[in-house]
């Protein structure tokens, strides 16, 4: 099996003169189940279907468009693996200088919005032809959503764009239906029936199916309260089986949302990852750096039920797990070892919490996820399912294969579900042999109110795994550290609540060596909070730190220790008064004067500007 074809020269090479689909996508080539441009081609493929790859178009030259001719069913549009302005900016919206998803990472190979400006390049070019959009960037604005770089509530992406569908979710099954409806002859305005999939029309009147009508578009753009609400309607009907049908209106238009596609059954999930990929980047590329987390590392899960507020797996991959089987996994684990540039180590066996190998619930595969309880938050559900068996199988069994000296778990491990677990098989397996030297964990922050926020467990749970953490590596013999993953400035957290989180680094004698500053993006429920001040849960006042100096003066007290952070840190103490913090004593963060590196810091910054 070799690539699909990615210019007009390769689709001839491979003896066709026209493709079904062309899919235009922002990052570059990368055939690797890990990247969504790869799977749903190559499902495409194995279903009957011919694709074509147009990677990273030159947008401002039509014939990049024009070269394959038009395709017989239609243009598939993504911006990529990414978020397109996440993957061009900062959170401080400062533009970023590396893009990972291009070959020798070049930044600058894809528009800003790249959705929205390949999909209406494709309409002018062929405006008979249909063009479908998914992916992250679509999936996450599938209806009015805030926009953190506008700073404003824009409208659903399938309006800006001018597409004729939206899939959203992981869309295998989506894609297969679309692509079977279009080559019964159906026009591509007549799918409107079809799950994770969102359509617009001029009037709802036929629509039979039982659905939750939105407040309208100029009704969310100009009233925050009204905004919060409708987010909470579309938080609440993000299951397949739970939710409803979601319609918002327009000046003359409704944009329909169908319920999301239902979660793959594992024989569906090993088919997925059973297709012949060929693992790395096309040949045409130097090097993608993206490849070099995934190459070596083995999807085993779909979806989170730990719901964090600041996260967006749950809105597009939902909230009930998929899983694989220990035989697919040892299968792609076989492939790996295949690889002539393998050495030895599987880099990651997971999924966006690695350690959820299985349903939060037995009834989740019937009922669906609850729309208004939480799996794990603020208490673990009483039918809490916890079982780490399926995932210690997994492990086990590529740990045994020959040639594999080691398997680390790179992914996030969610140590509340592994603290709640009373057979400690998985916790003793983990310290003993599948750590690189430090674990990385995710309590997020130490103030119960952020937390509280943030959906994550208190800080006493974290405090207990920590020390059961070190209590295990002690008796296994093993010298392995923890790495916190903490953030600023996510809502509710104040000025108090960062400094008592710089005390804890301070007793911990920790300093990050990078922080992670709240990023607002489209589809969480922390950018809800961020934009309306308001928690759409209980339409009660959030604190939220939007100024330059708020920010950065949290993200300074988490690195209290560097001499270029002092006058900020000084600043914000006495802003607190907490001036007890400023001194020699044992608790102090900042001694009274300030240190000789400070001036010497400032001098070389004025050489620079110089």
């Amino acid at each position: 099996m070799s690539f699909l074809p990615t210019t007009r020269q390769e689709m001839l090479e491979q003896g066709f003169e026209q493709v079904d689909f062309v899919y235009v996508c922002g990052d570059a080539y990368v055939d690797h189940p890990s990247f969504g441009c790869a799977i749903i081609t190559r499902t495409l493929q194995v279903f009957g279907y011919s694709c074509a790859i147009l990677a990273q178009p030159d947008w401002h030259n039509d014939e990049e468009f024009l070269q394959f001719g038009t395709p017989r069913l239609g243009f598939l549009v993504s911006a990529g693996n990414i978020d397109s302005m996440v993957n061009h900016y900062s959170v401080n919206k400062r533009r970023r200088d590396k893009d990972s998803y291009t070959d020798q990472g070049i930044m600058g190979k894809r528009p800003d919005r790249a959705t929205i400006v390949y999909t209406q390049i494709l309409k002018r070019l062929f405006p008979h032809v249909p063009v479908l959009i998914g992916g992250i960037e679509a999936s996450l604005r599938r209806l009015a959503h805030y926009d953190y770089w506008d700073d404003k509530v824009r409208r659903s992406i399938l309006m800006d764009s001018q597409a004729d569908l939206l899939m959203f979710g992981m869309g295998e099954n989506t894609i297969i239906e679309v692509a079977d409806a279009l080559n019964s002859g159906l026009q591509v305005q007549d799918l409107c029936y079809i799950r994770g999939t969102v359509w617009k029309t001029k009037s709802i009147d036929t629509i039979v199916d039982d659905y939750i009508l939105l407040p309208d578009f100029n009704t969310v753009k100009n009233d925050k309260k009204a905004y919060a609400k409708s987010f909470l309607i579309q938080y609440q009907n993000q299951d397949a089986i739970q939710s409803k049908m979601l319609i918002e209106p327009y000046d003359g238009w409704y944009v329909v949302c169908n319920q999301p596609p239902l979660p793959l059954t594992q024989e569906q999930m090993d088919f997925t990852y059973s297709l012949p990929y060929e693992r790395t980047f096309h040949s045409k590329y130097t090097y993608v750096p993206a490849i070099e987390e995934v190459q070596f590392s083995i999807t085993s899960n779909r979806g989170c039920f730990g719901s964090c507020a600041f996260c967006a797996i749950t809105s597009h991959q939902g909230r009930v797990i998929s899983t694989r089987s220990t035989e697919s996994v040892v299968e792609e684990a076989k492939k790996i070892i295949d690889m002539p540039n393998f050495k030895g180590y599987i880099h990651d066996i997971g999924g966006p919490s690695a350690n959820f190998s299985r349903p939060a619930c037995d009834k989740q595969k019937e009922y669906g996820a609850c729309k208004t309880k939480q799996c794990l938050w603020p208490k673990p559900c009483p039918n809490l399912k916890v079982d780490h068996s399926h995932y210690v199988e997994m492990l086990d069994a590529v740990r045994q294969l020959p040639k594999v000296k080691k398997v680390f778990i790179r992914s996030g491990i969610r140590y509340d579900y592994l603290m709640y677990d009373k057979d400690e098989t998985f916790f003793d397996r983990l310290v003993q042999y599948h750590i690189s030297g430090q674990l990385k964990v995710a309590p997020e922050h130490v103030s119960a109110k952020v937390l509280d926020k943030m959906g994550k467990p208190r800080k006493e749970l974290y405090l207990k795994f920590v020390d059961k953490y070190y209590e295990k590596n002690k008796e296994f013999g093993k010298n392995q550290y923890l790495v916190p993953y903490l953030m600023s400035s996510h809502p509710g957290c104040d000025l108090n609540d960062a400094i008592e989180l710089a005390c804890y680094l301070k007793k911990i004698h920790h300093t990050p060596k990078q922080v992670q500053d709240f990023y607002p993006t489209p589809g969480t429920l922390a950018t809800c909070m961020y934009y309306t001040g308001l928690d759409p849960r209980t339409m009660k006042p959030v604190y939220v730190a939007k100024t330059y100096e708020e920010k950065l003066e949290q993200r300074a007290l988490m690195q209290y220790r560097y001499p270029k952070n002092y006058d900020i840190v000084y600043r914000a103490l006495k802003k607190a008064h907490r001036e007890d913090l400023i001194g020699s004593g044992p608790k102090c963060l900042i001694p009274a004067k300030r240190p000789k590196e400070v001036y010497a810091h400032k001098q070389r910054k004025r050489v620079r500007e110089r």
